[in-house]
């Protein structure tokens, strides 16, 4: 696997052709309209956005114990459904992060020798970190009587938003530098997550919950850490 940016046959800029790029130019000035008389994007878009339903739905709680915990919430005018599918949300993206380790950890075994690679142990102390935090969220869904096996709402947009991340860490033509760019943004937003899941357990009365998550949240401040390191260092040997 080559594992540096080299130069090659790449026609994708304008300046490839500049013929054709007039051409082209030309062609969509004389196309056809496509839009209906009178619409624009945004307002065909605001139609849509009017007209749509939401993004699934947090389940009803599946115990006495859940059915409780609710139903004192909303006797108290709390909106319980909040934190919990802010919870499946993170166990969701926890459950990828352990995912986009493993492709991390194949990649890197694979990779071209001269290539930077991160320490193999230190990408299996990451994943099992991401594991064990998937196992906490779990416990704490199962505590307050909520399903984890669910499908949230906020844990359905986490997933599509993740797709991307999936694809490039699975992409066997993908460098280990662009692999652990990946990685950057799930750290970024994992890092940004769990200070917000703090927050929101704070303010619904869930102290113990709010500080075992701040555990969590420590770790993740050391793989955000190490992975910039390591991007930084996967850059420079390939621009040297």
């Amino acid at each position: 696997m080559h594992n540096t940016t080299h130069m090659g046959m790449n026609r994708t800029g304008a300046k490839m052709s500049p013929v054709d790029v007039s051409r082209m130019a030309e062609a969509a000035l004389a196309a056809p309209e496509t839009l209906p008389e009178g619409k624009s994007f945004a307002a065909i878009r605001g139609e849509a956005i009017t007209e749509a339903d939401r993004v699934g739905s947090v389940p009803l709680p599946g115990t006495v114990k859940g059915v409780l915990t609710t139903g004192m919430a909303k006797l108290k005018g709390e909106k319980p459904e909040v934190l919990i599918d802010k919870l499946g949300e993170r166990l969701a993206f926890e459950r990828t992060g352990v995912r986009l380790y493993e492709a991390l950890i194949t990649k890197c075994q694979l990779a071209a020798d001269g290539a930077f690679v991160p320490p193999l142990e230190a990408l299996r102390e990451i994943r099992e970190d991401e594991a064990r935090h998937f196992l906490l969220l779990q416990t704490t869904l199962e505590n307050l009587g909520a399903d984890p096996t669910a499908q949230t709402p906020c844990a359905d947009v986490s997933a599509v938003a993740s797709m991307g991340l999936v694809q490039t860490l699975t992409d066997p033509r993908t460098t280990v530098a662009q692999c652990l760019n990946a990685i950057l943004m799930a750290e970024l937003a994992d890092h940004a997550s769990w200070e917000l899941l703090i927050s929101l357990a704070e303010q619904t009365g869930h102290d113990e919950m709010a500080e075992t998550f701040r555990a969590a949240l420590t770790q993740e401040e050391a793989h955000l850490g190490q992975v910039k390191t390591w991007l930084r260092e996967a850059v420079a040997r390939e621009a040297t």
